[in-house]
């Protein structure tokens, strides 16, 4: 994955730092690099989203409850 930025006649240093900070968000690079940081098995993954769904099911519930 690569990430190419150009500098265009008036950009700044601080503009193109901020394009590419903008840029490595849009294309998840910090995401995608915390998930290959470490191995996990094919049953933790599946683990993980089910809670994921369950948390945002609960908290649903809760803002029902609410408003």
């Amino acid at each position: 994955m690569t990430i190419v930025i150009r500098r265009g006649p008036n950009d700044s240093n601080d503009s193109i730092i901020r394009k590419f900070q903008k840029r490595s968000v849009l294309d998840n690079v910090v995401q995608e690099y915390r998930d290959r940081q470490y191995h996990k098995s094919a049953s933790e993954k599946r683990q993980e989203l089910r809670k994921e769904r369950m948390r945002k099911i609960m908290r649903d519930k809760r803002l029902s409850k609410m408003g």
